[in-house]
């Protein structure tokens, strides 16, 4: 699809993204490149970095791949510095590492459980926390009074609840949290902007293939969209939040699923409705007026 932005709205800045390399986070990647940002793409697994970089760079964009561990703070300072060292600066940060699987409450164990809290949550503070000197006011290669922006993908799982998701519904609850928390100190202290995107369910992606059986995809009469979202949605949503569209947002959790989580089973059809509104509307006027006594 055509992007709705100019191709240079994000011409000079610097993008470094975890969990960019593959799914939701490698379309991000892509678009903000597209869009003018050099990209820095921070994963677990070289082979998937490696695509990834040489896939950008067909498309003209500066990138480059770093391994590394969300988990593990040394792994994040170094991918930080190799960003700044190759680029100069950090302007945006895309916090997309995640871990997730279907599994029953009392099936999950702790360790299970610590595992996608430590990833999502700790992950995402940790990298913050960690580029804070970079894109804070005043930081390499920013003005004293312009600061950078970071988007946080999280999930509308824990809006009320989700089966089998006890874990991931915790861990973007405390995502959301921190977007909130960051906003408010660091938009304050450092002219930083924190938001998220909470995405819904996107095709062609690993979260939709591990998680939704294909015969729940394949009814999507309770979508208020009646289809998955693409990759692309998110992505340009990313866009549109690093760049100066989004410099009077900050502390909000964009949803990008099509209106999906406040859908509910229908449970009359519409023609039924209908009938029994008109039937109970017929009785109110048979009913006697009783007489008044005044």
């Amino acid at each position: 699809m055509e992007s709705p932005f100019k191709p240079d709205v994000l011409k000079g800045k610097v993008a470094l993204l975890t969990g960019g390399g593959s799914g939701i986070g490698f379309e991000i990647s892509r678009q903000l490149g597209l869009h003018g940002a050099s990209v820095a793409v921070m994963g677990r697994r070289k082979n998937v970095l490696d695509s990834a970089v040489a896939a950008l760079h067909l498309h003209g964009i500066p990138a480059i791949g770093v391994e590394g561990d969300v988990r593990k703070r040394d792994d994040v300072v170094r991918a930080l510095e190799s960003t700044v060292k190759s680029f100069g600066r950090l302007d945006i940060l895309v916090n997309a590492a995640a871990g997730n699987f279907l599994v029953p409450a009392e099936d999950l164990s702790p360790n299970g459980f610590r595992t996608v809290i430590d990833i999502d949550s700790v992950g995402t503070f940790t990298v913050c926390r960690e580029a804070l000197k970079y894109l804070k006011k005043g930081g390499p290669g920013k003005e004293p009074s312009c600061g950078g922006t970071i988007i946080n993908i999280s999930a509308t799982l824990h809006y009320t609840a989700t089966w089998y998701q006890i874990h991931v519904s915790a861990a973007k609850a405390a995502v959301d949290s921190i977007t909130r928390s960051l906003a408010l100190e660091w938009g304050t202290d450092y002219d930083i902007r924190v938001n998220g995107i909470a995405p819904g369910p996107i095709g062609d992606t690993p979260g939709v293939s591990k998680l939704a059986p294909s015969d729940a995809l394949s009814s999507r009469e309770q979508m208020p969209l009646f289809k998955l979202g693409e990759k692309w949605d998110i992505a340009i949503a990313a866009v549109y939040l690093a760049c100066d569209a989004g410099k009077f947002i900050n502390g909000t959790t964009l949803v990008v699923d099509g209106g999906l989580w406040l859908s509910a089973p229908r449970h009359l059809p519409k023609d039924e409705v209908r009938r029994l509104s008109r039937a109970v509307e017929r009785r109110s006027r048979d009913v006697a007026v009783p007489k008044s006594k005044l």
